[in-house]
């Protein structure tokens, strides 16, 4: 097929296929009438557009040829109206515009047209103004062209219909007169329904309805459709495959004269999602309530190892003609237990036994270790065993407990003899005592004594040293000295310095710790032992 341009025509020529054997540019020609058939057999509006050819050969209009039966247009004429008008007869504000001149287009080149057009027309001494989609597509030299408005009307269907699918909501109309029913394309995606099959009324719906959801649906819509007693509930409905929606109905009844129901218009919703949300909203508010339990339940189980294990005392103590105070802060929120322990008791003789020791690690693992050296090491004191033998008999135990799951401990242990005012202590790996004497602080040089836990063949001694009236000692675990990026040594000197500063505190303890520590920096436990003479 060749293409020769129109004859003078506008804007550079325009150019139209040559026409087929046998064809016309007439209503009547061969075009017209096949493109009628196929136009009479559409829904919308859609027309078929034949060109218009001036005196000296160019494109002066465009003619309607055939429409489908649907078509109005914004003065409200039909199909069978326009069939035989031109373009610009029937619009005459068309000419020029960005939709005149993309029909032009569309039939020189062949591309397929698509814009909006803003319209204003005079009815009834009235303007309206209306927008419209329009796709003109090139058809047997000519063009089919079709249109959809999209003012008010239209955008308010449209925006209906974007509400219903956003919020999975669809509505219904039941005429019971007639036993007509009409559902919205969004119901039918609610039920998984094929369109094909039409709509369910709310009889047959019912007999889907899941469990004890059948029989409260049932009496729902025997209510609504006998009395026009409204429904607004939902219920779980089985879908074709199997699958099971939460559908919230809500109906209501028109009544006739006499009281009965004659129409019925209601929404379905899919609240599938929502339950779903709910569920999971309670089953998690659910175990949060079973968490709180548990923590409590642990809080309490705390307590009770705190009083049980390693009672803090509330009060100093006072021990042999010593003065002892007890600092302990784990680590571990939550739990009071942590892996560093003390003791500071009474013995048969009428000495006194001071104990700080540190497990390594922390929780109830450290717990169950502390445990079992601090009870076995009481114990043997209370027996009289010597100090060093004791921190042997611990590092055997430690190395053969089979269960242990800390492995190594650091231990310092005094023995006071008020009678001579001695203190012999020993240690295994442990930081040296500090001696606060007349104004002045020193730390005790340590004693042979590796770490419990590390060797098969330890080696404890026991150094021995005479406390004078005035005099103050503190053990301690690491805890109390230790910060990031610091050396031992480092930490040492500023808990002299602290100490020195703090001795004549009445809560020496007290000041000691809020100067050292700082709460939220803490990464250890801390066990602290004030022994004033």
């Amino acid at each position: 097929m060749t293409e020769r341009e129109y004859p003078q025509a506008p804007r550079g020529g325009l150019s139209r296929p040559q026409p087929a054997e046998g064809a016309a540019d007439g209503p009547e020609g061969l075009a017209g009438s096949v493109v009628r058939e196929v136009l009479g057999g559409l829904s919308g509006s859609v027309v078929f557009l034949q060109p218009v050819v001036g005196p000296r050969g160019e494109l002066a209009d465009f003619r309607f040829t055939a429409a489908s039966p649907d078509v109005v247009d914004i003065a409200g004429r039909r199909g069978r109206e326009l069939v035989g008008r031109s373009i610009l007869q029937t619009y005459p504000g068309v000419a020029g515009t960005g939709l005149w001149q993309g029909f032009l287009k569309a039939l020189t080149t062949g591309v397929c047209y698509e814009g909006e057009l803003d319209y204003e027309e005079v009815a009834a001494g009235v303007p309206r103004l209306s927008r419209f989609a329009v796709r003109a597509v090139p058809c047997l030299q000519g063009l089919v062209v079709s249109w959809a408005r999209l003012d008010r009307g239209e955008r308010e269907r449209r925006r209906l219909a974007l509400m219903q699918h956003l919020g999975r909501m669809g509505w219904v109309d039941r005429d019971l007169v007639r036993g007509e029913i009409t559902w919205s394309s969004e119901v039918y995606s609610i039920f998984d329904r094929d369109r094909s099959l039409g709509p369910m009324t709310l009889e047959e719906l019912a007999t889907h309805a899941v469990g004890p959801d059948r029989a409260r649906l049932e009496d729902a819509v025997r209510r609504l459709l006998e009395g026009g007693e409204p429904i607004d509930d939902t219920f779980r409905v089985r879908l074709p495959q199997g699958r099971v929606r939460h559908v919230r109905i809500i109906a209501e009844a028109e009544t006739d004269a006499h009281g009965y129901p004659v129409e019925v218009h209601g929404l379905f919703q899919d609240l599938t999602d929502a339950k779903h949300t709910e569920q999971q909203l309670l089953e998690h508010r659910q175990s949060a309530l079973a968490q709180q339990s548990l923590l409590a339940a642990e809080r309490n189980l705390a307590a009770h190892l705190q009083d049980t294990l390693l009672p803090v005392p509330q009060r100093v103590l006072h021990l042999a003609d010593l003065t002892v105070d007890v600092a302990y802060r784990p680590a571990q929120e939550g739990l009071n237990l942590g892996g560093d322990w003390y003791s500071a008791i009474e013995l048969p003789d009428e000495s006194a036994l001071l104990v700080v020791g540190d497990v390594a690690g922390h929780g109830l693992d450290a717990v169950a270790t502390m445990a079992l050296l601090r009870f076995t090491a009481k114990g043997m004191a209370i027996t009289g065993t010597p100090l060093p033998t004791i921190l042997a008999r611990l590092n055997t135990l430690l190395l053969h407990t089979i269960e242990r799951h800390s492995s190594t401990a650091t231990m310092i242990m005094a023995r006071y003899q008020p009678a001579a005012s001695r203190l012999t202590w020993v240690q295994a790996g442990h930081l040296p005592p500090l001696l606060l004497r007349h104004g002045r602080a020193r730390y005790l040089p340590s004693p042979q004594g590796i770490l419990l836990g590390a060797t098969t063949a330890p080696v404890y001694e026991a150094s021995s040293l005479d406390l004078l009236p005035g005099d103050h000692l503190l053990l301690y675990t690491d805890g109390l000295i230790e910060n990031p990026g610091e050396s031992i040594d480092e930490g040492l000197a500023r808990l002299a310095r602290t100490a020195t500063a703090h001795t004549d505190s009445p809560r020496f303890l007290d000041g000691l710790l809020d100067t050292l520590v700082e709460p939220h920096a803490r990464r250890d436990d801390i066990c602290a032992l004030h022994i004033s003479h």
